[in-house]
């Protein structure tokens, strides 16, 4: 019997690969597909690396390194009692670019992602970073405040927070059947629905609320007047978990410079329903 060493430097990428921060010692899990310029996917909560199945191997079959993160209590990565503000993410995924010495790199946000990118630009500039896609991204502001007359009361997150405490599984499942926007006559196979929902079940429980909360109270409305690189705002005029009126058009009304597009009877999941016209529209703002 022949006995094969598997050495780190030999290890097929694509492996799930580990990295502890450098803030509380928690342990993340990445994936790193391909090579070439540096693609890093950011997901949405309680969504893990995995939701990007659809635009990591287009990329990395047209020559671009993709990298994806498990946000801390999601997927692989560790479930640790804190760190679930949007700092420490942030933080992490700093972490993630020094870890891998990356620069020139493209952030693709979906959703909270996107408010993580946001955060992550004002918190620890611009340096290792070429430019920024936000893609159906709970930008700028959700709360409603007397300078912010569009959001929404407090008292829904309260209700959401709510339902998750006392039926997780039934209040996912109740988002799960608007997030493709089905109504609108979006096709999506009732088992990648499944899939989607199982993958949002995954993660642990406190992360959930705490993330949901941290997101909510987040005023980004700074830091994306603040972003200098060049960036992309998609989103779909249909989209239930992060409205169009209340997200993606004040973020490009903040970011006049931006590419906006705008995906008619698109809904939050739209890097699967729309994954063909997204991967085109990142593609073409990628290489401009």
């Amino acid at each position: 019997m022949v006995l094969i060493k598997f050495e780190p430097a030999i290890r097929a990428k694509g492996i799930p690969m580990f990295f502890t921060t450098p803030t509380d010692g928690t342990t993340l899990a990445y994936e790193d597909y391909g090579t070439g310029p540096a693609i890093v996917f950011v997901a949405g909560a309680m969504l893990d690396s995995d939701m990007w199945e659809y635009q990591i191997p287009f990329f990395a079959d047209l020559g671009y390194r993709c990298i994806s993160l498990d946000r801390r209590g999601h997927g692989r990565s560790d479930r640790p009692r804190g760190g679930y503000d949007l700092d420490t993410t942030v933080d992490d995924l700093a972490a993630l670019l020094d870890h891998l010495d990356l620069t020139e790199a493209t952030l693709v946000g979906h959703s909270t992602g996107g408010v993580e990118i946001a955060r992550y630009l004002a918190r620890h500039g611009e340096s290792r970073v070429a430019r920024v896609a936000f893609v159906s991204s709970m930008l700028p502001f959700l709360k409603l405040t007397d300078d912010n007359p569009g959001g929404a009361p407090v008292a829904a997150l309260e209700d959401m927070l709510h339902r998750i405490r006392t039926d997780r599984p039934k209040w996912l499942a109740r988002q799960s059947q608007l997030y493709f926007a089905e109504q609108f006559g979006t096709e999506v196979s009732p088992e990648q629905s499944d899939l989607t929902y199982r993958q949002c079940l995954s993660t642990a429980p406190w992360a959930t609320l705490k993330i949901q909360e941290a997101v909510f109270h987040a005023d980004s409305r700074e830091a994306v007047r603040g972003i200098t690189v060049p960036a992309l705002i998609v989103h779909g005029d249909a989209d239930f978990s992060a409205p169009i009126d209340m997200t993606g058009r004040r973020t490009a009304d903040l970011l006049p410079g931006a590419t906006y597009r705008e995906y008619p009877a698109a809904g939050h999941g739209l890097y699967v329903t729309h994954a063909e016209r997204l991967n085109n529209d990142l593609l073409e703002f990628i290489k401009a």
